[in-house]
């Protein structure tokens, strides 16, 4: 199959990425959000984060203006019926994303694959809402998704080896990426390592064992990691990774998943990392550390 025009409903953080990475590849991206207003927000971000890879001399001007280009807006899912892959990447309630998927397999012919985002819900639960769970199928890409070439390909019970097949090679061909196939399992394998690594760093912190500029020195220059961490966890969201604890936690039952409380009172103050300006660290309106 041969792909050219892609699908995204959600363009949230974790969306725009998606999108950018899309058509930095020579893809036609066709994005829904649930308003304009968040559709031209999450287009302007795109657009500011462009600038700022200009002024570092990633990309060109012109360069900028060709995956701009091939942002388009869809006004409805079926104007989504056209393409070869719909990504779905709204946030993670389960009965929404039940709902979204069962829509989109009402519109899109059979042949048309519909791949979610989700790390930590269970994909078999979200295909079993459709006609067709043979087409449905994970794909949880690391953040930052333009610099990142690895792809979790999560396979639900009844995800067909030809839908993984097709994915696989969509991923390897057309984006360049390693395509890691993943059993359906909370947390996947990246989310389910590096939360726990996250939580205990938290947990090392709020024991007194060292500071924060000390524990996260410790992984990032001795372990080679391009963030420590407890940036990481600024990075990704400190609410997004309570919940991706707590949604491990209720479905292994295993204290290793369960939250610090650190982690817990800082999601009730307020601070969120680099969306809220202030975590375990500060930042700019930039994502950058002060």
């Amino acid at each position: 199959m041969k792909f050219t025009k892609i699908g995204l409903v959600g363009v949230g953080t974790v969306g725009q990425g998606i999108a950018e990475m899309l058509a930095k590849s020579g893809l036609d991206v066709y994005m829904l959000e649930s308003s304009s207003e968040k559709l031209d927000a999450a287009v302007a971000t795109i657009s500011n984060g462009l600038d700022k890879q200009i002024e570092k001399w990633g990309i060109t001007s012109s360069e900028k203006k060709l995956i701009l280009g091939r942002l388009r807006r869809a006004e409805s899912l079926e104007d989504l019926a056209s393409c070869q892959l719909v990504i779905e990447s709204i946030t993670e309630d389960l009965d929404n994303k039940k709902q979204l998927i069962r829509k989109l397999d009402e519109v899109c012919p059979p042949e048309v694959i519909i791949a979610s985002t989700t790390s930590t819900l269970s994909l078999t639960e979200l295909a079993g809402a459709c006609a067709h769970p043979e087409r449905v199928i994970g794909m949880h890409f690391l953040i930052p998704m333009t610099e990142i070439d690895v792809v979790e390909v999560v396979r639900g019970i009844r995800t067909s080896d030809e839908t993984i097949q097709t994915a696989r090679s969509f991923l390897e061909e057309t984006l360049r990426k390693k395509g890691i196939q993943v059993y359906e399992s909370p947390g996947l394998v990246t989310t389910r390592l590096i939360c726990i690594l996250i939580n205990e760093a938290i947990a090392a912190l709020s024991e007194g064992v060292a500071t924060a500029e000390d524990i996260d020195a410790s992984m990032r220059d001795g372990y080679d990691f391009k963030y420590g961490p407890l940036e990481m966890c600024d990075r990704f969201g400190l609410d997004s990774v309570n919940a991706a604890l707590a949604r491990m936690f209720k479905e292994y039952g295993e204290l290793k998943y369960r939250p610090n409380y650190l982690l817990k009172k800082m999601v009730r103050a307020g601070q969120l990392g680099v969306k809220t300006g202030e975590g375990f660290f500060r930042y700019n309106k930039d994502g950058v550390r002060v």
